[in-house]
């Protein structure tokens, strides 16, 4: 009941408001922008900086965190690919951005907040090391095999220079990183800092869930469900499975990294893989079934995984 009134409730109830508000037309798509912006450069980065500067930073760096999450996340990827080919008749830039749509998290929007409710401050540096990796490790493979299939229109060399310039230019990324640094460094928070972080900071969860919630109109299920309905197998039920399995079965990751990085990738699909379906213009109605229906479904199988990965 905890785990049910503290954390699922709030956390969904939030998404939940976000959507009706929006659905109902008293909060509309230029709010949601303003507030997903706040979120996203100053919310979400002051709440992670300050985690990470606080934090207790391992010896030694769990190598066998980010190999179980991304195994798994690349065989889903690979299973949805072969699917795709397969069942669906896909070509081979359409079977890319349903790999993505079954192994990309939205560890933003929901992820970050999810977890800090959850475990708090302790899964700050989990939390950093996937989100460092996640979008470098997923999107140049996914990238790669749509230009590939449409005749190379973009080399590899400035796909990966335009993905690092995104990457540097994420908030995000420098909250974590200075966070770090701060961390590393041994030098305390000052105390109008800490002070900024933590108020600002302590609005990155509901505005976060709020956001999303609201963001989740524009998307509908539309087309075959049978498409949509192997993502979010892969997505909500393979994933976290394969990671749990590599996590606790291969490799020697510590309880609350492997209850941590479980999480991340029983989380829904993220928004990612639609902007990429919109980009390409391939796959669109399907992944944007497979981001409404997995986060639907999201609320039974987290709740679920909050129950039994007890870090």
């Amino acid at each position: 009941m905890d785990i049910i009134f503290g954390i699922i409730l709030p956390v969904f109830g939030t998404l939940g408001l976000g959507y009706v508000a929006a659905r109902c037309g008293v909060f509309d798509e230029a709010a949601n922008r303003g507030l997903s912006l706040f979120v996203f450069n100053f919310a979400l980065p002051l709440m992670l900086f300050r985690a990470i500067a606080q934090a207790e930073l391992p010896a030694a760096m769990p190598w066998g965190y980010l190999l179980s999450y991304y195994i798994g996340a690349f065989a889903v990827f690979g299973l949805a690919m072969l699917a795709g080919r397969l069942l669906f008749g896909r070509r081979l830039d359409e079977q890319a951005v349903l790999g993505l749509g079954a192994g990309f998290s939205n560890t933003g929007m929901l992820g970050i907040p999810l977890v800090m409710t959850a475990y708090g401050p302790s899964a700050a540096l989990p939390l950093f090391v996937m989100i460092a990796c996640h979008s470098l490790l997923m999107l140049p493979p996914t990238t790669a095999l749509i230009e590939a299939a449409r005749g190379g229109q973009q080399s590899a060399a400035a796909t990966l220079l335009k993905l690092g310039k995104s990457v540097l230019a994420t908030p995000i990324i420098w909250g974590l990183s200075c966070g770090l640094a701060f961390a590393l460094s041994g030098v305390p928070l000052p105390g109008p800092l800490d002070s900024v972080a933590g108020g600002l900071g302590a609005a990155a969860t509901p505005c976060a869930l709020f956001a999303l919630g609201a963001s989740l109109t524009r998307y509908s299920l539309g087309g075959n469900l049978r498409e949509p309905l192997v993502l979010v197998a892969l997505k909500t039920v393979g994933l976290p499975l394969l990671v749990w399995l590599l996590a606790t079965q291969v490799f020697e990751v510590p309880p609350l990294w492997v209850a941590t990085g479980v999480l991340l990738a029983a989380l829904p699909a993220g928004i990612t893989p639609y902007l990429f379906a919109q980009r390409y213009n391939v796959c669109q109605s399907s992944v944007a079934s497979a981001v409404f229906l997995s986060t639907l479904l999201s609320v039974v199988t987290l709740t679920a995984l909050l129950f039994l990965l007890r870090p």
